[in-house]
């Protein structure tokens, strides 16, 4: 009988108690667990000791994933266990696993060998900010990271802002935190000045702002505190 691949979320900040996000049955499930495939090992422990799980974590055994990395042989041997009949949990870096995050190889794999895949409730920056920002949330897309180069990334600016405005599909991006600034000034340059942007900076953290405005707002207004902050770009109408 074979194990179950259970995709297990962690806090967006670091300044989040796992228990403000969390709910209690993840934990009930994690402490089932002895088997973890997560993208980065230090973060995944310092996630499980902050989740006060029944297990002490130096019995547990983690192997790491890296979309980079990590060949198509190796992630065959990342679920083979598995297939022996272990279970196992998925953690990213932060958030929700397998949603812009390697943890989809895994479970892409897990549906080739027909083992069970088991999303765990938890908190997704992108789903989250799609929420706050007042844009259509019936029909968006999630692009990742744009060019950093011109003239490569006005081009992906405007062909997202086409998409936006002619299908009224919510386009959401990111960019490297200490590249906010020099992304958000593109933004006022290229966009039209009736297209809203919302920026959705530390979400779920005390810290965290979601805002909503036109472009022409946004050019009047001071550059807001994006500095080094991670945080999710969305263009709509």
């Amino acid at each position: 009988m074979y194990g179950t691949l259970y995709l297990i979320p962690c806090p967006i900040s670091d300044e989040t108690s796992v228990s403000d996000v969390l709910p209690e049955l993840n934990k009930q499930i994690i402490d089932t667990l002895d088997y973890f495939i997560v993208e980065n090992t230090r973060s995944a422990r310092r996630f499980l000791s902050k989740a006060k799980i029944a297990r002490p974590i130096d019995e547990l055994t983690f192997c790491e994933l890296n979309e980079h990395v990590t060949s198509p042989r190796e992630v065959e041997e990342l679920v083979r266990p598995l297939l022996e009949g272990r279970s196992a949990g998925v953690i990213s870096e932060a958030g929700v696993p397998a949603v812009a995050d390697p943890g989809a190889l895994v479970v892409a794999q897990c549906h080739r060998k027909g083992v069970r895949v088991v999303p765990l409730v938890g908190p997704s920056s992108i789903i989250m900010s799609v929420m706050a920002s007042g844009l259509n949330g019936q029909s968006f897309a999630f692009n990742g990271y744009l060019p950093v180069k011109e003239p490569d990334r006005s081009r992906a600016i405007k062909r997202y802002e086409s998409r936006a405005l002619a299908e009224n599909q919510s386009q959401l991006f990111i960019e490297a935190p200490y590249r906010n600034a020099k992304l958000f000034e593109q933004l006022l340059k290229v966009c039209a000045p009736t297209t809203l942007m919302t920026i959705a900076v530390d979400i779920t953290a005390p810290s965290e702002s979601i805002v909503t405005r036109p472009i022409a707002e946004w050019r009047k207004l001071p550059m807001p505190d994006i500095n080094k902050r991670p945080a999710i770009f969305i263009l709509g109408r």
